[in-house]
């Protein structure tokens, strides 16, 4: 499939605004996947704001955006916040819309509230992996800080996931991590790894990017150029996967007792105590 990574400046507060950035984008790209930041619908510093931009899933945003899949036959991957349809609880959410009309919404799991992140202000934190089986392929959802905890990306590989789709609003101050966590994703998982980040400055945090995509043996499939904005075409060929996973078996040989253990689905044997002799 071919792939846009859209590494682009949301306009901030501006919904309509980014909305139709999102359809140039799609229009130009041609591509059957194509991927925007996390929160690029509000933009990542909206604040107080975002009970007042919040919106259901489905809602008016999700349905512009099945109309933009529809109509240029692409599948398309942005972050906004989500309203519960009681109103009560806000998500950083990751919603991936079909040219048919089907829709995946993933909640993050891991919303980040330490050093300048402020998200554990605004929103609540999701529960559930989403793994979206759509006619490209198994693609595992993930948001930004997600990515640090390998158990999540494990967890895709086991349910079968092709690729680990990573949006992302990571401040200059993370990319080295970035760079690093990523490519291990991959080829600890043999999947995969589409990764999108904002760029630009919004209020006191400035976006370098890092956007790239990465095959499941580590392969460079393009990255965006730091500080510009700029859309990174990546070609992901599924047929690289079998020789990965022949190559390092790492799917076939993860313990499945120590991966329910790391998810507290069950506690590990202890060892038999032996007196010394």
């Amino acid at each position: 499939m071919k792939v846009a990574l859209a590494q682009l400046a949301p306009k901030l507060l501006d919904k309509a605004a980014n909305l139709a950035r999102i359809e140039r984008t799609v229009a130009k790209a041609g591509a059957d996947l194509a991927m925007f930041g996390e929160l690029f619908l509000t933009g990542y510093m909206a604040r107080d704001a975002f009970p007042r931009l919040a919106e259901t899933v489905p809602g008016p945003a999700t349905d512009r955006l099945s109309t933009i899949a529809s109509e240029y036959g692409a599948h398309v991957l942005v972050g906004m916040p989500e309203r519960d349809p009681k109103g009560r609880h806000l998500f950083n959410t990751s919603v991936l819309v079909a040219p048919d009309g089907r829709l995946w919404r993933y909640r993050k799991i891991h919303p980040a509230n330490f050093g300048p992140f402020e998200e554990g202000l605004y929103f609540g934190r999701g529960s559930d992996p989403v793994l979206a089986d759509t006619k490209l392929g198994k693609l595992g959802l993930l948001i930004c800080y997600d990515a640090f905890f390998p158990e999540l990306a494990k967890i895709y590989a086991l349910q079968g996931a092709d690729a680990v789709a990573a949006i992302s609003a990571a401040p200059a101050t993370s990319k080295a991590f970035f760079d690093k966590i990523l490519p291990a994703r991959a080829i600890e998982n043999t999947v995969f790894v589409l990764y999108v980040n904002l760029v630009g400055t919004e209020l006191n945090v400035v976006f370098q990017g890092g956007t790239q995509g990465i095959g499941p043996r580590g392969e460079d499939l393009g990255r965006a150029k730091d500080f510009e904005e700029g859309v990174v075409i990546a070609d992901v060929d599924l047929r690289h996967l079998r020789v990965a996973r022949e190559f390092r078996p790492t799917i076939r040989d993860t313990r499945q007792d120590l991966v329910d253990a790391a998810s507290g689905r069950r506690t590990p044997r202890k060892a038999k105590r032996r007196d010394a002799t």
